[in-house]
């Protein structure tokens, strides 16, 4: 199964030549996807007016998310982070430590475009991919 994180979402929404949606499609070849919860507020946070809201959140509204297990997300998340720190590795958000445990505990590939997640995939069993669009 795939999630695919809000870098990707970024990416296709900022260019108007569809280009990129086009692409995304024929790589996933029809495949099911989902977004990481987290992606719903990192997406409605970034609007920058009322009617982009309304558009994001109605087409957020039709996604299918996976959601963590509530009572560990916060504690796994954190240890993550916690344990690259302790090998010199800053990740730039915990929520990026959330998207990927959310993809490590359901056996998920994250398709993302954040170096983030790739110096978490070096120390993790994290399965992901960083796609260009491009």
């Amino acid at each position: 199964m795939l999630l695919i994180d809000t870098s990707i979402w970024i990416d296709i929404f900022r260019d108007k030549s569809k280009a990129k949606s086009a692409k995304l499609n024929t790589i996933l070849n029809g495949r099911n996807y989902y977004l990481p919860i987290f992606s719903k507020m990192e997406l409605l946070q970034g609007c920058k007016d009322e009617i982009e809201w309304a558009k994001m959140s109605s087409y957020l509204a039709v996604q299918n998310y996976l959601e963590p297990d509530y009572t560990s997300i916060w504690d796994n998340s954190a240890r993550l982070y916690f344990e690259l720190r302790r090998q010199g590795i800053t990740i730039r958000s915990n929520i990026y430590c959330a998207i990927a445990v959310i993809a490590l505990e359901n056996n998920f590939t994250l398709y993302h475009y954040d170096r983030d997640f790739e110096a978490i995939a070096r120390h993790t069993s994290l399965k992901q991919k960083k796609l260009n669009l491009s």
